[in-house]
């Protein structure tokens, strides 16, 4: 069953096209990451979906029904979503369980404090029921607008930016939580980001935005393995582009010739830093700066093809040192010239 059905939507701001015939649905029970760079139409289309703004061409329909069309429009209130927003949005003079309440107005008094337990018990706030906005952290903060959020069972939940004023490490603490949480009550949801990492984290599904459009839909995997243009290869992080031939079925470089199924002719080769390993020795290229990000290290390798981004699990060459390169055939990714 579909949940939420965007069918060629487009909007504009003056003369300004923000969202530019799109098409997209969310299955039930499904996570659909809408990811793109800022001021690619992503924030437009939740909002257009959450009955924020006035749709002026296309239609969308919330579990089978209509929810908007040019000129006919259900209020937000009645479309049952729930949303969090990037700022969360806290009611700063009501408690915690105050604002998990505040959309259960229509519930009798018992009936709407044995939700308000329930929701803060699944989301680790039981004991904080009382205290104010201002006297939790920023991690506290977002499962107060999650639980409020999820109170009265929306069909959908639409998230925007909801991690995005987070730190870093409490940032992928809270994803995992919220995403077990999701998951758990089998919810629905379109999750806005501009944070490549985030939305293959969290997502089911990813659609790609750019300039209004979408660039490409899929799985997490089909999207960082198979993308469609060099600017899906290059939104998912730094990589390394070559001017190469196709001849008799492989590519020729400089590190070797991997097999491919292009035609023979001009063409650019594509190499995220996994898809590169250099070893001590050989003439390929020399190290020129190794760092270590973490669980990796970061290797730039001077080449006569230019600078060469790596991406090493151990302990590289030192820098000088002359190495060798070899590309992993299973990791390429080619574009006609």
């Amino acid at each position: 069953m579909t949940k939420l059905r965007l069918h060629d939507v487009s909007h504009r701001f003056g003369e300004k096209v923000a969202v530019d015939g799109l098409s997209l649905q969310v299955a039930k029970g499904e996570i659909l990451c809408l990811l793109g760079p800022s001021g690619c139409g992503k924030t437009t289309s939740l909002r257009l979906a959450a009955g924020l703004e006035d749709l002026q061409s296309g239609r969308i329909e919330i579990d089978g029904r209509l929810a908007a069309e040019p000129g006919r429009s259900i209020p937000p209130e009645e479309r049952r979503i729930g949303m969090v927003f990037q700022d969360y949005a806290l009611f700063p003079h009501l408690t915690v369980a105050g604002n998990v309440g505040f959309g259960l107005a229509k519930e009798n008094g018992g009936a709407r404090s044995d939700r308000v337990r329930e929701i803060l018990t699944r989301v680790g706030l039981a004991d904080r029921a009382g205290v104010y906005p201002h006297q939790l952290s920023g991690g506290e903060q977002q499962r107060v607008a999650l639980a409020r959020a999820l109170a009265p069972a929306p069909g959908l939940m639409l998230m925007d930016e909801p991690f995005a004023n987070l730190d870093v490490t409490l940032r992928n603490a809270v994803r995992d939580d919220t995403l077990d949480l999701l998951k758990g009550l089998g919810a629905s949801v379109l999750l806005v980001t501009h944070d490549p990492e985030e939305a293959m984290r969290m997502a089911d599904r990813v659609a790609v935005m750019q300039s209004g459009r979408i660039v490409q839909s899929g799985t997490p995997e089909e999207i960082y393995l198979h993308p469609v243009n060099p600017f899906m290869a290059r939104f998912f992080g730094p990589v390394n582009e070559l001017d190469c031939r196709i001849q008799g079925g492989e590519v020729v470089t400089p590190f070797g010739h991997p097999p491919s199924r292009l035609p023979d002719g001009a063409a650019t080769l594509v190499l995220r830093p996994e898809a590169l390993s250099i070893a001590a020795g050989g003439n390929d290229g020399t190290v020129e700066d190794s760092r270590l990000i973490g669980a990796y290290w970061r290797v730039m390798v001077r080449t006569d093809a230019g600078l060469m981004r790596v991406r090493c699990s151990e302990r590289p060459p030192r820098n000088g040192a002359a190495v060798s390169v070899t590309i992993d055939p299973e990791r390429i990714i080619l574009f006609p010239a």
